[in-house]
C-alpha cells in the first residue's frame, strides 16, 4: 500500500517516523515543506526538509525535536566572535548538509534530487520529495512590518502579533515531477500534524498539487494538530486565528474545506465529531498526542487501518489475510 504523508518539520517528523517504522514503511512517500527555507551565513538552509530526513535517519537531536544528536557549537561560536548574527541554530555536523546543498545547488542541481541524494547517504529509505523546486518563502506580517519566517519563529520567539501571512514565490513555483507522481500513485494521503498555515498550505497551493490531490484516486485524510483548542507546540493556533480560522479542529477542518476526506481527532475533540461528520468527512478519534516511537507507530497504524476500512482499500494486514 501507498502512503503519502504531506509533512512540515518537527510535529510532521512524528507522524513520519510512526509510518516509516511501522508496516508501511517500505512504501512511505514525504512531501515536504520549503517554505521556511533560508539563506544563513552563505548557506541555503532547509530546516523541515532536514528534520524530516534527520528524524528517518535516527540522527535527529530528540530533545529539541530538530537538529543533529550529539552536535557541537565551533563554528557558530568562532562566527560570533567575528561579529556574526548567530541567533539560527546550526551545528557543526548540520553545517555539512548545508554547505553540500548549497554547492549543489550553485552547480545547477535541482534542490529534489540534492534532498534525495542526502537523505540516501544517511541511509533514509523512503523517498523525501519537494513540492517545488523553485524559492518559496513564508511572509508573516507584523507590527513591525514584514518579517521571514524563521526571523519570527527563532530570532522573535513567535512574540510579534501576527497581522498577515503569505507565501512569498507560490504565484510563479511549479511542482516536481516527482511529487506529483507521487500524489497519482498513492493509495492513501495523509495530511500530518503539522502547521496548516506554514507547513502544509505552502505545499498544496504550489500550483498544480491541489488540483493533483483533488483528482487523485487515494482519500485524503488529515491529522488534526490541534487538541482540545491547543497546538503541541508552536504558533499554529495564532497563525490560525490570524487567517480567520478558530483555532480547533472545526478550524483545521475548515483550512482544509474542500481538500480532505477524511478527519483524524484527538479523544479530548471527540464531541466535535457528528458536526465533522455533517459536513461530509469519515472521522476517527484517536489518542494523537505521540510522545515516543511506540505513539508513533501506533497511531500511524491504527490510522491506515481505521482509514483504509472507512474508504473501503485494503491495507497491508487485509492484503495478508486475504493470502
Amino acid at each position: 500500500m501507498k502512503i503519502l504523508l504531506l509533512s512540515g518539520g518537527v510535529g510532521g517528523a512524528k507522524m513520519a517516523e510512526g509510518l516509516y517504522h511501522s508496516e508501511y514503511g517500505n512504501e512511505l512517500s514525504v512531501i515536504g515543506n520549503v517554505a521556511d527555507d533560508m539563506l544563513f551565513h552563505g548557506l541555503w538552509v532547509s530546516p523541515d526538509i532536514d528534520t524530516l530526513t534527520y528524524t528517518l535517519a535516527d540522527l535527529i537531536d530528540t530533545k529539541k525535536g530538530w537538529g543533529l544528536k550529539d552536535e557541537t557549537t565551533n563554528t557558530l561560536e568562532a562566527l560570533e566572535r567575528l561579529g556574526c548574527d548567530t541567533w539560527m541554530y546550526l551545528g557543526d555536523k548540520d553545517f555539512a548538509t548545508h554547505i553540500y546543498r548549497t554547492q549543489q545547488k550553485q552547480s545547477g542541481i535541482r534542490p529534489s534530487v540534492i534532498a534525495k541524494h542526502i537523505a540516501k547517504q544517511l541511509g533514509v529509505t523512503a523517498n523525501i520529495l519537494l513540492p517545488t523546486d523553485q524559492v518559496i518563502q513564508n511572509r508573516i506580517h507584523t507590527e513591525q512590518g514584514w518579517l521571514d519566517f524563521q526571523s519570527y519563529f527563532v530570532k522573535k520567539g513567535c512574540q510579534p502579533e501576527i497581522l498577515d501571512i503569505f507565501v512569498s514565490g507560490i504565484e510563479d513555483a511549479q511542482p516536481t515531477p516527482e511529487s506529483l507522481k507521487a500524489i497519482n500513485e498513492a493509495d492513501l494521503i495523509i495530511i500530518a500534524p503539522s502547521n496548516p498555515i506554514v507547513s502544509i498550505n505552502p505545499i498544496v497551493n504550489v500550483p498544480g498539487i491541489r488540483a493533483a490531490l483533488k483528482s487523485s484516486k487515494a482519500p485524503v485524510v488529515a491529522v488534526s494538530p490541534m487538541i482540545n483548542g491547543k497546538t503541541v507546540k508552536g504558533p499554529a493556533d495564532r497563525m490560525m486565528a490570524a487567517m480567520n480560522f478558530s483555532s480547533d479542529v472545526l478550524g483545521v477542518a475548515n483550512c482544509y474545506q474542500g481538500l480532505i476526506d477524511g478527519f483524524v481527532i484527538d479523544i479530548e475533540d471527540q464531541q466535535f465529531t457528528s458536526v465533522l461528520e455533517a459536513s461530509g468527512l469519515k472521522v476517527m478519534v484517536a489518542q494523537t498526542l505521540m510522545k515516543n516511537r511506540i505513539d508513533k507507530v501506533s497511531l500511524a497504524e491504527n490510522v491506515v487501518a481505521e482509514m483504509s476500512t472507512k474508504f473501503g482499500l485494503k491495507c497491508g494486514t487485509q492484503l495478508a489475510e486475504e493470502v
